[in-house]
């Protein structure tokens, strides 16, 4: 059986955290079979219908089971739901809110959680065409994949009609909801771009989606297969559980690369941007018939994304790209033995030892070559599935590569190939003259001095210069000051970084060179560079503390906290003031980003403040796996150190939810 075409009108309550509303699907039956399954996680299912016919059926909490009302040929079935998804939607903010600030949903289908709100197929080859109608508070902006055909009022709110015109996989249906701004691009081949940000965030525009078009451009030049639908949303989302995530046509990714000129030099979308579309070839397009094939989609989304950034940052950055990864690729095979084409490997062999194996077929035989198979593996299994033997059938059909030897060393086998993957990396001039710097490391500081002297005033890509300030940390100042300045003069931000990273004594009279560091452009280096200082010079702690009182920081607004602590324990006369913005930090209205830090700086002020306890408590109880797994590793931290007492004054304060968690902690604790 097949099912062909998905009509959903549905209906979110972000107050009561539930979905509800109507399915249709429409579906072939090729031969007699006596059950259809449909997944659907803890769903309540009424007014099940086949071919316009009342029929029963049973649900057994994960699966819709029909028995009866279909026959060979073409059929539908419709019914009504409600869920209340306990996972892969997620609801941020307090909707009951007249104002809007960060209230969002969002859903997170990855590998096969989309049938917790929408009743679907969890098997990634089920391929549908699904559309949906979505109903909401017209106050927001609702996104789904595809094309948005109409928007109807509904009283207080509207109705998106959303269409796409191709067959998908279940875990990539997707909504995003919030308060979103938006400009169009258009690609060279009239794909429009719909560039998404948050309204409070529009200034950082231009920074979150610098490259975007030539991304796009670029990939599906190199790609060689047009872009498979008919438009591409990017939106960024609040406390995501990943980077970004791939879905069919709307690519959904973490508010944390929503950044400013600034931040673009500490952490950028560039990458993660140029990935998330490759998959919409890569995983979208052809998408891996299992768990062994996942390389399919890691392993390519990585390289391309590579491959644009070398369109946009040059040679040398790619391949030290390359050179970082195949070093952590030879570490982690020390006790990661399990290979790529298996569905239980890491997701840094499908992503990173993935990448090296694509990238060893296209050295070998040729870009040209290599685009061919690509072209003629995507046209073949275009909205279909596909395993790894079928991309190197097509390899074997335009080269004489040898795809058994490959598949055994670098697909089957859990080591790294260092000594394949350096012959590759030496055809980069920066990358031999890194392996030369970094041999220097055997040779006394005197013998390099003048070759470290020399390259430091090279055009050389700067990691060569970064390894220098490395091999010189422990120098006396005295011999390398001479080094440090022009380290500095080079005004590169990551020499410049290193810098400050790699000198722990400051000099009297470096100290004014030093400083300089905390105007430049990277939030990263200013953080470095006011520990050291405040370390270093207590009698200019005052200086510092001015110089930084209009410091905010990344999205995690860690210099804002920085300041506010320092300023604290400095005694400040607004200490008090200050004390109130750091503990507010630790509340629910902010990602956990902010939260975390707070909570880290405020109990470092006063770790029985009850106000910090209830909010490091209610963190427990966050869907952000990462974020709970801090507020339950610091809970045990302080009920190690003797905080008992406290939680039990605030447990009569807590929800349910929170008290669950505290009661658990404890009884650890015993």
């Amino acid at each position: 059986m097949d099912f062909k075409t998905a009509y959903g009108n549905i209906s979110i309550d972000p107050i009561e955290k539930k979905v509800s509303g109507s399915v249709r699907y429409i579906f072939e039956l090729k031969q007699v079979i006596d059950t259809i399954k449909i997944d659907a996680q803890k769903m309540v299912v009424t007014n099940v219908k086949i071919n316009n016919k009342t029929v029963k059926f049973t649900n057994n909490g994960k699966t819709i089971n029909l028995f009866e009302g279909f026959t060979i040929g073409k059929n539908t079935v419709a019914f009504n739901y409600e869920a209340t998804p306990k996972q892969t939607m997620y609801f941020n903010g307090d909707f009951s809110s007249e104002s809007l600030s960060n209230q969002q949903v969002w859903t997170q289908g990855q590998g096969k959680y989309t049938s917790h709100w929408f009743p679907s197929f969890d098997d990634v080859n089920e391929k549908v065409v699904f559309n949906l109608n979505i109903s909401f508070d017209k106050k927001y902006q609702v996104l789904s994949n595809g094309v948005l055909l109409n928007e109807y009022p509904n009283k207080n709110e509207m109705i998106w009609e959303y269409q796409m015109q191709k067959p998908m996989s279940s875990y990539l249906l997707a909504i995003a909801i919030g308060d979103f701004r938006h400009q169009v691009v258009a690609s060279k081949t009239g794909i429009p771009l719909q560039l998404f940000i948050q309204t409070k965030d529009t200034a950082k525009f231009e920074a979150t989606y610098r490259y975007s078009k030539q991304i796009f451009d670029y990939l599906e030049t190199e790609i060689g297969v047009k872009y498979p639908w008919k438009i591409y949303k990017q939106i960024p989302v609040e406390d995501f559980l990943y980077a970004g995530m791939e879905n069919t046509s709307a690519t959904i990714f973490s508010e944390d690369f929503v950044v400013d000129a600034i931040g673009f030099n500490d952490r950028n979308y560039v990458n993660v941007n140029a990935h998330e579309l490759a998959h919409q070839w890569f995983g979208d397009l052809v998408t891996a018939k299992s768990g062994k094939h996942h390389w399919l989609q890691e392993g390519f989304a990585t390289y391309y994304a590579l491959l644009a950034e070398r369109q946009i940052f040059g040679d040398d950055y790619f391949y030290h790209q390359l050179y970082r990864s195949s070093l952590q690729l030879r570490n982690a095979a020390r006790t990661d033995t399990i290979p790529v084409m298996n569905e239980k490997a890491s997701t840094f062999s499908f992503y990173q030892k993935g990448a090296w194996a694509l990238h060893l077929i296209r050295e070998t035989i040729g870009p040209k070559l290599f685009q061919k198979a690509v072209i003629n593996y995507l046209k073949k299994y275009q909205f279909q599935n596909a395993e790894t033997d079928d991309f190197l059938t097509e390899i074997r059909k335009v080269s004489d590569f040898d795809t058994e030897t490959f598949k055994k060393v670098w697909l089957e086998d859990y080591r790294f190939r260092s000594d394949e993957a350096n012959a590759l990396l030496k055809k980069n001039e920066f990358i031999r003259t890194l392996f030369e710097t970094q041999k220097m490391r055997l040779k006394p500081f005197v013998e390099n001095k003048e070759r470290f002297k020399e390259l430091l005033q090279s055009n050389v890509f700067y990691p060569v210069k970064t390894e220098i300030l490395y091999q010189m940390k422990d120098v006396p100042f005295e011999d390398k000051k001479e080094l440090l300045f022009l380290a500095l003069q080079t005004n590169d931000v990551k020499v410049r970084q290193s810098v400050a990273e790699f000198t722990d004594e400051i000099p009297l009279e470096f100290k004014a060179n030093y400083e300089t560091l905390l105007e430049d452009a990277s939030y990263d280096t200013k953080e470095i560079a006011f520990m050291n200082l405040w370390k270093n010079f207590p009698e200019s702690r005052t200086i510092y503390l001015d110089k930084a009182q209009n410091w905010i920081g990344g999205n995690d607004k860690s210099l804002r906290s920085l300041f506010l602590t320092f300023s604290i324990e400095n005694q400040s006369p607004e200490k008090e003031k200050y004390y109130n913005e750091l503990v507010d930090y630790t509340s629910s209205k902010y990602e956990s980003s902010v939260r975390q830090n707070a909570i880290i700086n405020a109990l470092a002020v006063n770790e029985n403040d009850l106000t910090v306890l209830k909010n490091l408590l209610n963190a427990t109880t966050h869907y952000k796996w990462q974020f709970t797994k801090f507020a339950r590793d610091k809970i045990r931290e302080l009920l190690a150190g003797g905080a008992k007492p406290q939680f039990q004054m605030i447990y009569q304060t807590l929800s349910e939810k929170e008290k669950a968690q505290l009661d658990k902690l404890l009884e650890e604790k015993k």
